[in-house]
């Protein structure tokens, strides 16, 4: 009796150590939702039912047959509006999230691994930066940088790399302590020789984690700034189409908040939820650390 009491006690302390086994169930959800948007959006022209530049039906159209979602307020079919959206959303996530990574791991691998007076300079310039309230400084940037779907990649860039930089560093400090580092550097191997070929491809799990959290915020940001009218008035967004349904003066004494400013919310909202379920997901695989998902 004594034996199995102490071990099921065993068991179960070996099993809070290690955490819950990892179920892909959150990951998978989320790899559906983000595959069904890149499918939706690389199928625009066939999947929509008209262009959503063109006016194809009346102003203020109920939804219908001919227009599932109802039409704008000069008479532009919204579901269109939403697909040729999916296009522009997945576009600026994956370039500025991209964009915002590689900056991010190139400041944090030099800070980290060279120190001294590099480090100082960059983090010194992290910190400036992190003191500064973004937002007034995001919508100062991109007012004077003019409205354009490239100015406002830029803008989220320039703005996001702080953070991931800071890391990134932090792992780097300990990489560079493991002993095929110093192995490498004692042969001879130059530092920029050994960041990239050994430093960075040991950053690979933290990089993506940087990169699914940075496309996550730069579509959230991308649609903030179209909704402020900072955005491309050329590119039919989600955050367009919300600040053109809010145009609308009275719209909430209207059915019309249901298909035409609703929709959109929604598509940003579950967007966001597919990339971070899938950041989760990611985490928990490559680091087993942080298996807590159960």
């Amino acid at each position: 009796m004594n034996v199995s009491v102490t071990s099921n006690v065993q068991a179960a302390s070996t099993k809070s150590r290690s955490g819950p086994t990892f179920r892909p169930g959150l990951m998978a959800i989320g790899l559906t939702i983000l595959a069904g948007f890149l499918l939706l959006a690389a199928a625009a022209p066939v999947v929509a039912p008209y262009d959503p530049a063109v006016y194809s039906g009346e102003p203020l159209a109920r939804p219908s047959p001919a227009h599932l979602f109802g039409t704008n307020d000069v008479g532009q079919d919204i579901l269109s509006e939403l697909i040729y959206g999916a296009r522009v959303s997945l576009a600026v996530g994956l370039v500025a999230g991209s964009l915002t990574t590689a900056l991010a791991a190139a400041v944090g691998v030099v800070a980290g691994y060279l120190r001294g007076w590099p480090d100082l300079v960059l983090m010194r310039a992290v910190d400036f930066l992190m003191a500064i309230p973004h937002l007034p400084l995001m919508l100062l940037v991109a007012a004077y940088a003019g409205p354009s779907l490239a100015n406002v990649i830029l803008v989220i860039v320039l703005l996001g790399w702080m953070v991931p930089a800071r890391v990134v560093r932090s792992q780097v400090l300990i990489v560079r302590g493991e002993a095929y580092v110093e192995a490498a550097v004692a042969l001879g191997a130059r530092s920029l020789e050994v960041m990239v070929r050994h430093v960075l491809p040991a950053l690979g799990p933290i990089l993506v984690s940087v990169l699914v959290a940075q496309a996550a915020r730069a579509v959230m940001l991308e649609a903030g700034l179209a909704f402020l009218g900072l955005g491309d008035p050329t590119a039919k967004s989600w955050g367009l189409i919300i600040r053109q349904a809010l145009n609308y003066r009275g719209i909430y004494f209207t059915p019309h908040w249901v298909w035409w400013l609703l929709p959109p919310g929604l598509c940003i909202s579950l967007l966001v939820l597919g990339i971070t379920l899938i950041g989760i997901g990611l985490e928990n695989r490559m680091d087993p650390r942080l298996r807590r998902i159960g």
